[in-house]
C-alpha cells in the first residue's frame, strides 16, 4: 500500500521526477507526458461521477481504480519484477460493458456532437481524455515497451465511455447530432 507522509518534497523543483523505479526523468518525457494523460482522464471521470448514479457511478469508480493501475503501468518501464501491469480481464471487462450498453441503443446515423445531459458532457470529455492518453501512451510505444493491455484498456475506455454517454442521452434518443455543412 502506498502511504505519503509529506506532500512536496521539493524534488520536480528542477523539472525532473521519478518513475516508480526511482529513475529521474525530465517532466516532459514521454513516459511522464502518458502518465500525466491518464491522470487528466481520470479526473474527468471524477467529475463525470458527480453526475452518476447507481451501475453508472459504480462503473467509473472501477475504471478510475483501473487508471490508477494503468497510470503504475506506464510509470514503470519493462523489466521491473512484480511491477504492477494492467491485464487483458481489465480490457475484457470494458469490453462485456460496451456490449451490454450497446444492447440498449438506438442506431447511429450520425456522428454525436458531445453534449445532451451533464453527465453525457462530461463523459464526451473523460472520453476525449482517454484519447490523448491513449495518443501519448502510443508516442511512448513508438521509442520505449509499453504493455500491450495499457494500450488496449485506453482503446476500450474510450470506447466504452462514448457508449455511456450516449446511454446518459435517453439510450441515444437525445444524442445532438452533427448536421454536415448546417452553418454554411
Amino acid at each position: 500500500m502506498v502511504r505519503l507522509t509529506k506532500i512536496y518534497t521539493r524534488g520536480g523543483d528542477g523539472g525532473m521526477t521519478s518513475l516508480a523505479t526511482g529513475e529521474r526523468r525530465p517532466k516532459h518525457d514521454l513516459r511522464i507526458c502518458a502518465n500525466g494523460a491518464v491522470d487528466e482522464a481520470n479526473s474527468a471521470i471524477g467529475i463525470a461521477r458527480i453526475h452518476a448514479t447507481g451501475d453508472v457511478e459504480e462503473a467509473l469508480a472501477r475504471i478510475q481504480n483501473d487508471l490508477f493501475d494503468v497510470g503504475a503501468d506506464l510509470s514503470t518501464p519493462d523489466g521491473l519484477d512484480g511491477a504492477l501491469r494492467a491485464t487483458d480481464a481489465q480490457v475484457e471487462n470494458l469490453e462485456k460493458q460496451i456490449d451490454a450498453i450497446n444492447n440498449r441503443l438506438e442506431p447511429l446515423n450520425s456522428f454525436v456532437l458531445p453534449g445532451g445531459t451533464a453527465l453525457a458532457a462530461t463523459l464526451h470529455m473523460a472520453r476525449a481524455l482517454v484519447r490523448r492518453a491513449e495518443r501519448a501512451a502510443t508516442e511512448l510505444a513508438t521509442v520505449e515497451e509499453v504493455n500491450p493491455s495499457a494500450l488496449k484498456y485506453l482503446n476500450r475506455l474510450s470506447d466504452l465511455l462514448f457508449q455511456m454517454a450516449r446511454d446518459a442521452n435517453d439510450c441515444g434518443r437525445q444524442d445532438v447530432l452533427w448536421v454536415p455543412g448546417a452553418n454554411r
